[in-house]
């Protein structure tokens, strides 16, 4: 991956990225290009978005792939997520269509040799609407779900192990083994978990 390279100005980031083949999120200041996925996140993701289809399809709810991005309202921060659920009317950065600015729910699968948790939750947290911000472990049936209290503080709880659920408004339930079920990943997974 290359190493992030600074733009002084955000603008300069959209002429860059909507012609890339390659992703890149902006953090204040800095250019920073993704990693690709692997199998196992690959796989969480495609049962994520499942799960959340099932879910939210007769609701006011709707989830967003992880084609499109997030903003801060500083406009410090141009991220793509994994999924995303936007509960009412989304809204949007520009006439391009490519940026929500009011996420409910932000889903991001951790990868272990590069996952920050701490900072991957306070980039999500400058953002104004989302009342839960999720990450997924992807080596094993873990959880963290980070929710907005009507204080504006955020809870922090977490959900470990194949029999976890996780429920969050309005009326989602995961059972992390379906988030987590596919064949040789499950075991796998289990076999980390054990071992």
């Amino acid at each position: 991956m290359a190493l992030p390279f600074a733009l002084p100005v955000f603008e300069g980031y959209w002429p860059l990225e909507r012609l890339s083949e390659i992703r890149h999120e902006y953090l204040n200041g800095f250019v920073h290009a993704m990693a690709s996925k692997s199998p196992a996140r690959s796989t969480i993701c495609f049962n994520l978005h499942g799960i959340l289809h099932a879910q939210f399809r007769e609701t006011r709810c709707r989830g967003f792939s992880p084609n499109m991005k997030v903003r801060s309202g500083d406009q410090d921060l141009f991220a793509y997520h994994d999924p995303a659920v936007v509960c009412g009317e989304p809204r949007l950065h520009d006439e391009h269509g490519d940026v929500r600015l009011n996420p409910s729910a932000i889903f991001e699968v951790i990868s272990p040799p590069t996952s920050d948790q701490s900072e991957k939750f306070r980039r999500y947290a400058a953002i104004e609407s989302p009342r839960d911000c999720l990450l997924i472990a992807q080596d094993r049936p873990r959880v963290e779900r980070f929710s907005r209290r009507t204080d504006g503080t955020w809870g922090r709880f977490e959900l470990d192990g194949a029999s976890a659920v996780l429920s969050f408004p309005p009326a989602c339930r995961i059972a992390l083994a379906d988030l987590y079920q596919r064949g040789d990943l499950m075991c796998a997974t289990l076999r980390a978990v054990s071992g």
